[in-house]
């Protein structure tokens, strides 16, 4: 018997033909996973390529995942798991569980709502959800949906200035945090982008930046997005231009995309405020390791002096369980709310959240831990202890 059923309708649009499904209403969503599908079969190609890629032979993309299955549990028993707390902390912030929602680019290719649709989900889920630069709703607009606590992801442009009015908007607009991503000097080599010829449909536009005429992108004989990155993020950003965001904001920047101790270690001297383990959903450098690998290492670096959040990978509540024994604060999720979000608008991303809470609400129970504190490093075996603790 197959999993889903669908209703399938076309439209035309600028001459493009565009297949949409319908989710038939008796059909039931069990895991997080089962939404891709929806949205394989529901996006125009070029849109679900862009959001399912990563780069080059796309080798980082499937370890992400696959790195989850070799890290197995140690459950504890016999303890009274009546009373689940999944509350907790994030930059002084109070939030419903340490599952967050990450910067996704241009949200309105997979749904007409897009980012409005995301950031209501996430109030609703009493969660944190970061706003990419490159959102097809402005941060004004994403404010308008109703309070919230939301983040503000930022590339650095080589027109300074951009970047300044970009952080004031963010800070008027009641963001509480920037997110600087930091692994994008130059745009990773996504093929699938290049076969497609990608580009931002022109009923769309980059809103953060549409009264800076820098809103749309040209199509190009490439990506489109590569050639948009090339011509107008800073290849040059280092860390004193970390230190100079610091100069700009009072708003705490965390930066996204750190995977080593050495770049952890300078992290800390410069003053951040949180660390994102990171390898931009395998979309950027192929052949890194997949992030819950790396997480160990940075947390260890830090040395409890900055929090340190991991994305990348995320699809079950025992990942989330998984993260946080390695010594995660939290994590964020990128494809499964992108996937939701093309497969039912903001019904699929609030469904998303409430799966990965329940099942790391269970995750928790079967294996002894009535709080997120009490989830340590002896709850999990990696492939480094098998020898020690089989």
């Amino acid at each position: 018997m197959p999993i889903f059923s669908f209703r399938n309708f076309s439209f035309s649009f600028s001459g493009t033909r565009f297949c949409c499904i319908s989710l038939n209403p008796s059909m039931e969503i069990t895991n997080v996973s089962e939404y891709e599908e929806i949205a394989k079969q529901k996006l125009p190609k070029m849109i679900y390529d862009y959001f399912a890629s990563g780069a080059e032979d796309q080798w980082t993309l499937r370890e992400n995942r696959n790195a989850f299955s070799r890290i197995l549990f140690r459950p504890r028993i016999l303890v009274d798991v009546s009373k689940i707390d999944l509350t907790t902390t994030v930059l002084g912030f109070n939030i419903s569980m340490p599952i967050m929602i990450a910067p996704s680019a241009m949200q309105k290719m997979a749904h007409p709502q897009g980012e409005l649709a995301t950031a209501r989900a996430a109030s609703a889920a009493g969660t944190i959800m970061t706003l990419s630069s490159w959102s097809t709703s402005s941060v004004e607009e994403v404010n308008s949906t109703g309070p919230g606590i939301r983040f503000f992801q930022l590339y650095v442009y080589k027109d300074r200035n951009v970047v300044l009015q970009l952080v004031r908007r963010a800070e008027r607009a009641g963001f509480k945090a920037i997110v600087l991503t930091v692994d994008t000097p130059r745009l990773g080599r996504r093929e699938a982008d290049i076969k497609n010829r990608f580009t931002l449909p022109p009923s769309l536009t980059l809103k953060n930046f549409e009264d800076l005429d820098l809103g749309k992108m040209d199509r190009t004989n490439d990506s489109g997005l590569a050639s948009y990155v090339a011509s107008q993020v800073d290849r040059s950003l280092s860390w004193k231009d970390v230190k100079w965001l610091q100069t700009i904001t009072a708003l705490p920047i965390v930066v996204k995309g750190v995977m080593t101790a050495e770049d952890t270690k300078l992290a800390v001297q410069a003053g951040v405020a949180g660390i994102v383990v990171s390898n931009h959903g395998a979309r950027q450098l192929d052949y890194v390791p997949a992030t819950i690998n790396s997480l160990e290492e940075v947390v260890k670096a830090a040395q409890g002096k900055v929090p340190v959040f991991l994305d990348g990978g995320i699809r079950r509540g025992t990942d989330v369980f998984k993260a946080l024994a390695l010594g995660a604060s939290g994590v964020f999720i990128g494809r499964p709310v992108i996937f939701a979000l093309a497969a039912d608008g903001e019904a699929g991303v609030r469904k998303v959240l409430e799966m990965l809470r329940d099942e790391l609400e269970l995750t928790m129970a079967l294996s002894g831990c009535t709080s997120l504190e009490q989830i340590t490093r002896n709850h999990i075996i990696t492939e480094a202890d098998l020898p020690s603790k089989l």
